[in-house]
């Protein structure tokens, strides 16, 4: 598709595909282009709301001309090192780009301690010995302050040595608290049905989220942003799951994950046969197809859908357009920093972020 580079500030409510990679790897795009690592930009007005912290988030946002202060909020789908790798740089980095002390903080919401460890794959002739057993699951309050424990040399320089404030003055990292109404359990039901549940309203966005199904990791969330001008829904990864279907009834955009199950079958061959066959029961219980993203797409009635979380980063871009054969809307497959509009009032559209 042909795109054309657009100012964001002209842009009815959109969002920018700061990195459309998923997976704990780094991909090296064979004549398309390198992908970063998953984050998307949900932009109302010259407000940003950062949906998960991929690899290379920071400078993508230096790309996409978009400020740390114009940051409002950052939601973790969950917390897998590929959503939140760069949890660190835009906490530790970021606060040196925060000059106005009456900046409103900046507001981390994502996944809380997991309180138990996940079931060992049944394929383990014995359970795996966890790291860290004392607590072995972090949430991301936890996270956040344990990351910048571990910059305290850093931090400390900065804020003793330059009169910094603190990070900590900025950034608030929030464990978001499944209603207990929902019946959530880790194990024994990580994904019960449910209504989706507010968890951020501001004078410009009210979000809502509900559980998916990315076993084992769990809680894992979906998120909608609903605006005066529009809604999007995105997905977290996930495999198909009608606690989404609910989340994005009727949404303007779909962001939805996808993956190529036939590079997964090849992906892992060169590896132990016990360690591949568990890597490939993971993908195909906890991920989701071209075809299957539009079919919930369809479901759900929304307007357009994008694929985005493309795993693998280097698949031609043909198994992508799957999508189409089960969704009757517009299909997008955005690169590194393309912006899709979510308007209701719009044609939704693909075009090129403004670069500074």
């Amino acid at each position: 598709m042909t795109t054309e580079t657009v100012p964001t500030h002209e842009l009815k409510p959109h969002v920018v595909a700061l990195g459309t990679a998923g997976g704990p790897r780094w991909w090296k795009g064979a004549g398309q282009g390198e992908r970063s690592g998953i984050a998307t930009a949900v932009m109302v007005g010259e407000a940003a709301y950062l949906v998960d912290l991929g690899h290379g988030v920071g400078r993508q946002l230096m790309m996409a001309g978009i400020e740390i202060p114009q940051i409002r909020g950052m939601f973790l789908t969950h917390l897998h090192s590929d959503h939140t790798i760069d949890l660190a740089s835009m906490t530790v980095f970021g606060f040196l780009h925060i000059v106005d002390p009456a900046q409103r903080p900046i507001r981390i919401l994502g996944p809380g301690n997991r309180g138990m460890l996940p079931l060992p794959s049944p394929r383990a002739a014995t359970a795996p010995e966890p790291l860290f057993p004392e607590n072995p699951t972090l949430g991301t309050r936890e996270m956040v302050e344990t990351l910048l424990r571990a910059y305290s040399t850093d931090v400390n320089d900065r804020v003793i040595d330059s009169l910094r404030p603190s990070p900590l003055k900025y950034f608030q990292a929030e464990d978001i608290v499944v209603p207990d109404s929902a019946g959530f359990h880790p194990n024994a039901d990580p994904t019960p049905d449910m209504e989706p549940f507010e968890i951020y309203r501001d004078e410009l966005v009210t979000v809502t989220a509900t559980l998916v199904r990315h076993p084992p990791i769990a809680p894992a969330y979906a998120f909608r942003f609903d605006t005066a001008g529009g809604s999007v829904t995105i997905s977290g990864d996930t495999a198909p799951c009608d606690n989404l279907v609910r989340l994005a009834e009727d949404t303007d955009l779909l962001m939805h994950e996808a993956i190529d199950f036939g590079w997964v079958e090849k992906a892992y061959a060169h590896e132990e046969p016990v360690t591949a066959q568990a890597s490939v029961d993971h993908h195909h219980k906890s991920h989701t197809s071209p075809r299957q993203a539009g079919e919930i797409a369809t479901r759900a009635g929304a307007r357009a859908l994008a694929l985005h979380h493309l795993v693998p980063g280097t698949a031609d871009p043909a198994v992508w357009r799957r999508a189409e054969e089960t969704f009757a809307g517009p299909v997008y497959v955005p690169d590194d920093l393309e912006i899709i509009s979510f308007a209701r009032d719009a044609v939704p559209s693909l075009a090129t972020a403004e670069k500074v």
